[in-house]
């Protein structure tokens, strides 16, 4: 006696920011798209980022794997609820930078993101937390995190990466060094700094690169401090930050580890992937191959990184 082939339909949780800067796009394609796949979809629309790990923590025995619609900020805000459910992430990139979906070479276009979940291919990636806090690219404090509280919302959602850079002259004229304590391995470094930024992934701030050998499955972080007298050098450093190299210039602490600990005389804000979450002094730590994302399965795997000198 023959069986017949049993269809097994997998059950997507599909969360949606309808405030990120593609949010208001039709969801209707994505879900025939994934229910073409063999999907049946929950559709749970978020409106503030808190809002994401309760859904998933109060759907999550009722899915096989969670979707997240909008930007990098979302989908951090998402990592510790996605990482006690065991459920596999998906990745719809509508926000601005979408630094995590370029890392993982998700496509920008909606339905060749559907059709990477649909196609079932899986990759374990790292996951960073600063005081419990978790990101998928970058975390940081000192310009970075000025150029968040500065930017208004509405400039953003307009003009995508170009309000970043207007806010951004605005955030250097008036910018100023702050010292700071760092440790790792047993070893304290005191710097004065016009930013110290701890990168997971590979890409941030809408495709510079954190490190040239960076990867988001290499089970490191990699900090870099910007020491620089005259701010605006960081002009002629700009070609270095999209290729990863930044560190061969003398302005430019770089370490790779896998906790450092930051402290500041007074508290600061410290930002990760665009969304400000938590202060000094502040604990960093990764956390290797803590969540399964739908990939491609053409993407670049991590290979094997250079030696380089750290702190």
């Amino acid at each position: 006696m023959h069986r017949r082939n049993e269809i097994i339909t997998r059950r997507a949780l599909l969360l949606v920011n309808p405030k990120a800067r593609r949010g208001q796009e039709s969801a209707a394609p994505v879900i025939e798209r994934l229910k073409s796949g063999g999907m049946t979809v929950t559709v749970e629309p978020f409106e503030a980022l808190p809002d994401i790990a309760r859904d998933i923590v109060r759907l999550r025995h009722s899915a096989d794997l969670i979707i997240l619609c909008g930007g990098d900020g979302s989908v951090s805000s998402a990592a510790v609820a996605v990482m006690e459910s065991g459920l596999p992430m998906g990745i719809m990139p509508m926000g601005t930078a979408n630094d995590l979906a370029r890392t993982l070479h998700i496509p920008m276009d909606l339905l060749q993101a559907a059709d990477v979940i649909v196609q079932g291919h899986q990759r374990r990636i790292d996951v960073g937390t600063v005081n419990g806090h978790a990101f998928f690219n970058v975390a940081s404090m000192g310009l970075s995190t000025e150029l968040a509280q500065g930017l208004d919302p509405a400039l953003k959602k307009r003009f995508g990466r170009f309000g970043y850079a207007l806010a951004a002259i605005k955030v250097m004229a008036r910018a100023s060094r702050f010292r700071a304590t760092i440790k790792e391995k047993g070893t304290t470094i005191e710097v004065e700094t016009y930013q110290i930024a701890v990168g997971n992934g590979r890409h941030y701030g809408g495709g510079n690169v954190v490190e040239e050998t960076a990867q988001i499955d290499d089970g490191h972080l990699d900090l870099y401090s910007l020491e620089m007298n005259n701010l605006w050098k960081l002009a002629l450093m700009l070609r270095s930050f999209r290729s990863g190299t930044h560190g061969a210039w003398n302005e430019v602490r770089t370490a790779r580890c896998v906790e450092f600990d930051i402290e500041t005389r007074k508290p600061m804000p410290v930002n990760t992937d665009g969304e400000i979450v938590t202060s000094t002094p502040a604990h960093f730590k990764v956390h290797p191959k803590a969540i399964s994302v739908f990939a491609p399965a053409t993407a670049k795997q991590s290979g094997p990184r250079a030696s380089r000198e750290e702190l």
